[in-house]
């Protein structure tokens, strides 16, 4: 789970600015909240986060995003890094961009933090926290000839030896678990396993294999969550396709057969699914099924659907593995109300929210433009986030928790329409702000 995302010097963040999932001491909604037994902790299960276009929503997802890719990635020799810096101050250029996680993988909480430039990695930083006591398991620092470990790692020579294979555009981290190191593996799985990003354009339907049902629908796992949305589908089904009549070179399909594991999916273009079983690999193209007036189901080729209903499509895997038992995904998507119906998203969400629990280790986290969502029947005040721009165009982070005086029974759409909140576009016309009647 996520507890705590920080970043700084990155696009329209030049000052740091903090996405914080702990709990605050609200009473609302309490029993749907996430309890870390060994830390005393109460989780938020999601983040909603609302602002004016341009005011860092989608900049924050990216940063995200990028820290994800840097930590997964083995970075080549000479390359650089694609850190993006604060470009409307020009000490910026010079200085490190910032990522701090804290997290919990396999119920240890760990502060895994990094700065970059363009060329290097400046610091890099592994605390794990037990109890009231943090102990840093290694730190990276500019100027420093070796990295410093923990007392009982420093008796390892592979880390030694590992340390100083480390490039100066490469993360520790990333070098340490490509050379078979697994002292910090479980902090890499979570960024590579657990953490989940999805864009707004985002067409992938990986995921849908387990949807999948030749037979009529009643035997369909997903039939209970396809019936909730109103796409007119009734169940997928799944049309053969040879393995060999794919336009895939040998090397790379054999390449899927190695990276797959047994059961896993990979999406491929024209809606097509590459699932591994048995030891092989074995290729579907998805079709959507509607039922006609006669009763009969109907198969409709995905690129006859609507915008709206593939983007829904998309998302059912997500909602399934946030919804499953025991599952510890932490999805966080970029316009999650992209081509929806307002009750379509609402839908979404309260499938998923209705799911937490204090045993519940998944997590949510999403932008928005979709205020009918902003309902403190359906969110947390300290659940709803709003990013601003300021006239220096840095963008900042805050949540209504911060606010005092919001009673639980307060329309704070209405509030947030009219400007209270901050985080509403500044509009324009002819030199003059526009500003609401009173």
């Amino acid at each position: 789970m996520l507890i705590k995302f920080s970043v700084e010097n990155w696009k329209s963040f030049r000052d740091k600015v903090t996405l914080n999932m702990v709990a605050s001491r609200e009473k609302q909604h309490k029993e749907r909240l996430p309890f870390i037994e060994k830390y005393k902790l109460h989780l938020l299960p999601t983040a909603a986060i609302y602002g004016g276009n341009g005011s860092g929503k989608t900049k924050l997802w990216e940063a995200i995003a990028f820290a994800k890719r840097f930590v997964i990635r083995v970075t080549q020799p000479e390359s650089t890094i694609p850190r993006e810096y604060f470009k409307l101050d020009n000490k910026c250029a010079e200085q490190p961009s910032k990522f701090s996680f804290t997290l919990v993988a396999e119920n240890t909480c760990y502060e895994f933090s990094f700065s970059v430039t363009a060329n290097k990695v400046v610091e890099e930083k592994l605390v794990e926290i037990t109890g009231g006591k943090e102990k840093t398991l290694y730190h990276r620092e500019e100027g420093k000839k070796n990295i410093s470990f923990a007392k009982n790692l420093q008796q390892d020579q592979r880390l030694e030896f590992v340390a100083k294979g480390t490039r100066e555009n490469q993360l520790f981290l990333t070098n340490s678990i490509d050379q078979k190191i697994e002292n910090f593996q479980p902090v890499y799985d979570w960024f590579k396993h657990n953490l989940v990003l999805i864009s707004p354009n985002s067409s992938s339907f990986s995921g849908l294999s387990k949807f999948i049902q030749e037979d009529a629908p009643a035997s369909l796992p997903a039939e209970n969550i396809l019936s909730k949305f109103d796409t007119g589908i009734t169940h997928l089904g799944g049309k053969n396709i040879p393995i060999e009549n794919l336009p895939i070179p040998e090397a790379i399909k054999k390449s899927l057969l190695e990276d797959l594991s047994e059961g896993e999916d990979i999406f491929l273009f024209e809606q097509i699914i590459l699932t591994k079983k048995s030891g092989a690999l074995l290729a579907k193209k998805l079709i959507a099924y509607h039922r006609s007036m006669d009763g009969q189901y109907i198969p409709f080729d995905f690129e006859d659907e609507s915008a709206g209903t593939l983007r829904m499509l998309a998302l059912l895997p997500p909602l399934s593995n946030i919804c499953a038992h025991k599952a510890s995904k932490v999805y966080i998507i970029d316009e999650l109300d992209r081509c929806l119906h307002t009750l379509l998203t609402r839908t979404f969400l309260e499938t998923y929210l209705q799911s937490c629990s204090a045993s519940t280790r998944s997590q949510l986290i999403f932008t928005t433009h979709d205020v009918l969502q902003m309902d403190q029947d359906l969110l947390r005040r300290d659940e709803i986030w709003i990013t601003e721009r300021n006239e220096q165009g840095c963008s900042s982070l805050f949540s209504f928790a911060e606010y005092k005086g919001i009673r639980y029974d307060k329309d704070i759409q209405k509030s947030y329409l009219r400007g209270h909140f901050g985080g509403i576009p500044k509009i324009i016309l002819n030199g003059t702000h526009l500003k609401k009647k009173k």
